[in-house]
């Protein structure tokens, strides 16, 4: 079954439900002509697919892609994972000392793979941010024959001299938002506004209507902590990209907070022919103004691997 966007010809499915081999479900909603290229839009930490916005996958769409906008497991509608991460855990983890973790982001990124052979699609380009970035670059080191473009954004080789993240926030990432409905959004905005673009300030209703739909949708500080782990313990990755074939572009905010800027650069630099697109003012989070830049660069990206 599918529904019409509004003001737009473009074609949105029902959120469905793909169970995978490994007990995992996966959450998914997709965007335009199933015989279009396919694209997988892969979210960040804590991220269900709903922050990618709707009218970012609808100008996607109308470029020509089908898209494909999902919940990571322990977000949203997916599976909840098990076992438990303590915040001293995380600490540990952040100076780089060994820790064991319930997943890791190749589990992650084996989920995506599975939801893709749920849609009886053979390869796909694949779009990252944050986490998501490094759940697409290992998804291209795993089977780069699946991957047919990749854009990573706002992400990182995992090599701990790049890309770091300001220790400032991590007590805030980490902290509880409180129970109900409204705690959890005040807390979000709290984030967001210091995480965000400073060139393109955020719409605080836009930001609270977001969250509402985030937690209405379900959340799981439990699930938070499990993804976080998997970030801090992932391997550097940078000699493996090194390796990959397939068009590649990187785009970064100049003014990212989250994921510092060197994190772009290493991964642009690792990745043979790859393009960089730095972006002033923007921080971690996707301002509207940029939607129409970034879709195009996508669409760029793809384009190459269809001349390739």
């Amino acid at each position: 079954m599918s529904a019409t966007a509004d003001q737009t010809s473009v074609s949105v499915s029902e959120e469905l439900l793909a169970p995978l081999p490994s007990g995992v479900e996966i959450c998914y909603q997709t965007f335009g002509d199933p015989d279009a290229d396919p694209l997988l839009l892969v979210m960040g930490l804590g991220g269900p697919m709903n922050w990618w916005d709707t009218g970012l996958c609808t100008l996607l769409a109308e470029r020509g892609f089908f898209v494909i906008r999902y919940d990571n497991r322990d977000t949203g509608r997916s599976s909840r994972g098990t076992g438990r991460v303590k915040p001293s855990m995380l600490f540990r983890a952040f100076v780089g000392r060994r820790v064991r973790a319930p997943y890791s982001i190749a589990d992650l990124a084996d989920d995506a793979f599975g939801l893709l052979d749920h849609l009886d699609i053979a390869s796909a380009h694949v779009v990252g941010a944050s986490m998501g970035g490094m759940i697409a670059q290992t998804m291209a080191i795993a089977d780069p024959d699946r991957v047919r473009s990749l854009t990573s954004i706002m992400s990182t080789t995992g090599r701990r001299t790049v890309g770091w993240q300001s220790p400032l926030l991590l007590p805030i990432l980490v902290a509880r938002r409180g129970p109900d409905r409204e705690a959890y959004v005040a807390g979000g905005l709290k984030v967001w506004q210091m995480i965000g673009s400073p060139g393109f300030p955020p719409d605080l209703e836009e930001l609270e209507r977001r969250g509402h739909e985030t937690f209405d949708r379900g959340v799981s500080r439990s699930g938070v902590m499990r993804q976080m782990i998997a970030v801090l313990t992932q391997r550097d990755r940078t000699a493996q990209l090194r390796r990959l074939w397939m068009p590649t572009l990187v785009i970064h905010g100049l003014a990212d907070k989250m994921v510092h800027v060197s994190g772009g650069r290493s991964t642009a630099m690792a990745v043979p022919g790859s393009e960089l697109l730095l972006i002033d003012a923007m921080g971690h989070d996707f301002p509207k103004p940029l939607y129409d830049t970034i879709a195009s660069a996508v669409r760029r990206t793809a384009d190459r691997a269809t001349a390739d």
